[in-house]
C-alpha cells in the first residue's frame, strides 16, 4: 500500500530553503509548492486546498490569518523557527490547527554564529561596510588584532 502524499503550502521562501526543504524530502513523502510572499490575510487565499502549510517566524499568523487559511482546508501549520510568539495560539486551537515547530536551534550553529559576530566586530566590518558607500577604501582604521 503505498502511503498518501501531502500537499504542503511553504509561505516566504528563498532558493535555499527550496534547496533543503527538497533534500530532506526523502521518499517524496510531501508535494511541496513553494511560495515568496509572506503569509498574511491577502496572501492566504495561496493556501486553498493545501491541507497543511508552512510559514516561517516573520509570517502573519494572526487570528484572522489563522482563520482564513483554516476555512480552505488547512489543518496543520508547520513552522520553521522555534519560536512561536507570532502565532495566535488561542485562536490555532480554537480552530483545531495542529501546530509544528523546530523544538530547538543546533549549538553548533549558534556557536558558529557567535564566532562570526565576534570575527566580524574584529575585522570592523560595519566601518567597511558604510565607508564603501563612501569610497574610503584605506584600511588605516580597518585593521583587527
Amino acid at each position: 500500500m503505498q502511503a498518501k502524499i501531502m500537499k504542503v503550502a511553504v509561505f516566504n521562501t528563498k532558493s535555499y530553503d527550496r534547496t533543503f526543504l527538497t533534500a530532506a524530502n526523502v521518499g517524496g513523502q510531501h508535494e511541496f509548492v513553494f511560495f515568496e510572499p509572506h503569509l498574511t490575510l491577502e496572501t492566504s487565499v495561496l493556501a486553498a486546498g493545501f491541507p497543511a502549510v508552512c510559514a516561517f517566524v516573520n509570517d502573519c499568523l494572526d487570528a484572522k490569518t489563522l482563520g482564513a487559511i483554516a476555512e480552505k482546508g488547512v489543518r496543520l501549520l508547520a513552522l520553521r523557527s522555534a519560536g512561536f510568539n507570532h502565532v495566535d495560539l488561542a485562536a490555532a486551537k480554537d480552530l483545531d490547527l495542529t501546530l509544528l515547530r523546530v523544538p530547538a536551534y543546533s549549538p553548533y550553529s549558534v556557536a558558529e554564529h557567535a564566532v562570526a559576530l565576534i570575527l566580524s566586530l574584529n575585522r570592523k566590518i560595519h566601518r567597511a561596510y558604510n565607508r564603501v558607500p563612501r569610497r574610503q577604501f584605506r584600511p588605516r582604521w580597518l585593521v583587527g588584532f
